[in-house]
């Protein structure tokens, strides 16, 4: 591509020697060569004054990378979002199982320890804490919410049951 600083030399003087013709078909070739080349002249200049059609050709290109970009960082968010998802419903097995279990240890110890357990554990205690590990093993999404409400209620029982208000 030329420089936009150099002088545009028309007729191609600086390529040939000027020299005159032999005759009117060479007079008639030369005068043709001598269009052509002002014609290529004109249109690179109109290329260059064509300012408002360089600029779209260059918003276009940029608006393209600046796409490509959006869906690059696009499709990072939804992988980052499928990770979280799988992080967050491992970690929901986790804090059911342990529900599970803390649910049975409760069981176990009031069938186990029989009547001393019945008078330190409230009956609506040992009733929550069944209720709780059944409704867990039925649907185990709402026992965590469940599950913190018995042990404020069985914190509260608790107090209320020593003379603490």
């Amino acid at each position: 591509m030329k420089d936009t600083n150099e002088p545009v030399e028309i007729g191609g003087a600086s390529d040939k020697p000027a020299a005159g013709a032999e005759g009117p078909e060479e007079l008639r070739r030369q005068i043709e060569e001598t269009r052509s080349q002002l014609g290529d002249t004109v249109e690179e200049l109109a290329a260059k004054a064509d300012v408002k059609g360089r600029a779209k050709a260059r918003g276009a290109e940029l608006k393209g990378k600046a796409s490509d970009a959006g869906h690059t960082v696009q499709g990072k968010a939804v992988q980052a979002g499928h990770v979280v998802q799988e992080k967050a419903t491992e970690a929901g097995h986790v804090v059911q199982e342990k529900a599970t279990e803390a649910g049975h240890v409760v069981q176990e110890k009031a069938s186990w320890a029989g009547h001393a357990v019945q008078e330190r554990v409230p009956q609506p205690v040992r009733d929550a804490a069944t209720a709780v590990v059944q409704a867990g093993r039925r649907n185990p999404k709402p026992v965590l919410i469940a599950g913190a409400g018995v042990v404020v209620a069985a914190g509260l029982l608790r107090r209320r049951h020593n003379g603490h208000r």
